[in-house]
């Protein structure tokens, strides 16, 4: 699947917005890429976390592993894609944990799928449960890498789509935007 038809899937669904957004980052952005409206389609959740599959080398991931909330559907598909099992942190007084009784195991190897990638925070913190519980991380798969810098996760970083999208820090942003009443219609 090429970038153009991600981002056709996008538009098809309503979900590439513009507008004034406030990102979980506390970024300012003119456009916002709201996953979940595009991954309501099961149909096309299952195409496109297929696709994402297909870009990760499977004979590496033992299980795959996401951030609540946004990435749940994400990692679901992409495990199911894989043959693979399927667990996800989600945050606890404002922290992303490990909890259901979910378990990694010492050297198991995993994927960590995401909706959206901007400066990789939620990632980043992923990866940081799975290392201190003894796993591994093999990989991250996304399906849309925003970020204006490289995010580096020290494993391979695979995006169905990459597009830059201008971002402002919250005491930078242009005159024009200002004016657009700003909302934040991401997950907190």
């Amino acid at each position: 699947m090429k970038a153009e038809d991600v981002l056709q899937e996008f538009r098809r669904a309503g979900a590439l917005l513009d507008g004034h957004f406030v990102l979980r980052s506390g970024l300012h952005s003119r456009q916002f890429f709201q996953c979940a409206i595009v991954l309501q389609h099961a149909t096309v959740a299952a195409r496109l976390c297929e696709a994402l599959a297909k870009r990760v080398d499977a004979s590496k991931v033992d299980s795959v592993i996401s951030p609540a909330l946004g990435g749940i559907i994400v990692g679901q598909e992409v495990a199911r894609s894989l043959g693979k099992r399927h667990i996800f942190v989600e945050k606890e007084e404002g922290k992303l944990v490990l909890r259901r009784g979910f378990q990694i195991g010492k050297g198991e190897r995993f994927l960590v799928a995401e909706d959206v990638v901007t400066q990789g925070g939620r990632v980043k913190e992923t990866i940081e449960i799975v290392r201190a519980h003894g796993g591994i991380v093999s990989a991250v798969a996304v399906i849309v890498d925003r970020s204006t810098t490289p995010v580096d996760f020290g494993v391979p970083f695979h995006a169905l789509v990459k597009m830059q999208v201008e971002t402002f820090p919250a005491d930078q942003v242009p005159e024009d935007l200002k004016s657009t009443p700003a909302i934040k219609p991401g997950s907190k």
